[in-house]
């Protein structure tokens, strides 16, 4: 599937999308999307896995036209009613989704909504239950490292004790990775403390974005707070949680998964005054969750929970493993339909059903 997925993008899925293919093969029940904002103009990227996810304005538009135009966007309260009575989805059902909580999903996202008369689940941090404009640790990590001077580094804190050396970008961003699962082990204030200290030890400057929402940086990097989100749900946007502070589940102490899950969702009824019924996993990932963070989800009294892959129509609905589709700033129109479709689903199913094959064929 690596191999010939450029291919596949360039090539095949604009030619099926064109002939209208992915509309006429489209798998009955919900396509669930979800984005993580609009990269705001006047930003520069710093990196393609640290911005890759925010797309652009006119393509989150041309995106949206492209649903209008052949498929059916359900409201999330139409998802809701749909949890209740489990009736059938119209043809092509598709929901929008939003993770994060970025300032950039007020200033920037909203008015394209507003515009194309659509509505989005925001799943939202604890952090946007406040008054105080907060920052996703992990962002703040990435950067960090990136950051950080070539060559051996040893750091302990926190309790957590690594050793290792940094020189290209990707071992970077494999070290990155690593600390997002040990830090998840450990308290929100204790992953700030943790940052400062490789900052001081690293000789690297807090970016310090800007609060100032007319500061690009401010709108990539900051986070909504208590009044914007309670814009957003004014709006008529629905609010679902998103953890307290972003940590990965899998990798988080029962009681520290289990607090990031219920409370986020009684801080934030209490902000909105309305039921929070949505939660979405951090990352999202199969390494992310694990069977009793699923159980936690359900436990809290949430009444669905979303995964962020394997997304598609005709794929299965696990009350508290909904898949999505993840949308990226590098994903075409056509293969942004094609994951609609279900038919890059299907691809991926069977791809490793072949691997399987494979390996056991080895075996034997």
């Amino acid at each position: 599937m690596r191999f010939v997925s450029p291919l596949l993008k360039r090539v095949v899925y604009p030619v099926l999308a064109k002939a209208g293919v992915f509309r006429r093969s489209a798998g009955e029940g919900l396509a669930v999307v979800t984005y993580h904002g609009i990269r705001p103009v006047g930003y520069d990227p710093i990196d393609p896995a640290l911005d890759g996810n925010l797309v652009s304005a006119d393509v989150f538009r041309r995106q949206l036209r492209l649903l209008k135009a052949n498929y059916s966007v359900i409201t999330p309260d139409e998802m809701l009613g749909w949890l209740g009575n489990r009736r059938e989805f119209p043809p092509r059902s598709v929901l929008l989704t939003c993770d994060d909580g970025l300032l950039n999903n007020l200033t920037e996202m909203l008015p394209i909504l507003e515009e194309e008369q659509l509505r989005c689940l925001f799943f939202v941090t604890g952090a946007s239950a406040g008054d105080k404009r907060g920052t996703l640790w992990y962002e703040e990590l990435f950067l960090t490292f990136l950051r950080a001077p070539s060559g051996h580094f040893a750091i302990s804190c926190e309790g957590i004790d690594v050793a290792g050396d940094l020189g290209a970008r990707g071992q970077r961003l494999a070290v990155w990775w690593n600390f997002v699962k040990r830090l998840s082990q450990i308290s929100a204030e204790g992953r700030y403390t943790f940052i400062q200290h490789a900052r001081d030890q690293f000789g690297v400057n807090d970016p310090g974005n800007s609060a100032d929402v007319d500061d690009p940086a401010s709108r990539r990097f900051k986070l909504l707070t208590r009044p914007e989100l309670q814009r957003l749900a004014a709006a008529g946007m629905a609010i679902g949680a998103h953890t307290l502070s972003h940590p990965m589940l899998s990798q988080a102490p029962h009681d520290v998964a289990w607090a990031e899950i219920a409370q986020s969702r009684t801080r934030l009824e209490v902000a909105l005054e309305k039921q929070v019924w949505a939660l979405a996993y951090p990352f999202g990932s199969p390494d992310s969750v694990t069977t009793d963070v699923l159980a936690m989800a359900k436990k809290a009294g949430y009444q669905a929970a979303f995964l962020n892959f394997g997304g598609g129509l005709g794929v299965e609905l696990p009350r508290y493993a909904i898949p999505r589709i993840h949308v990226t700033a590098e994903m075409s129109l056509s293969e942004f339909e094609a994951h609609l479709a279900g038919f890059h689903a299907f691809l991926q199913r069977r791809a490793a059903s072949s691997a399987q094959v494979n390996f056991q064929t080895a075996r034997d």
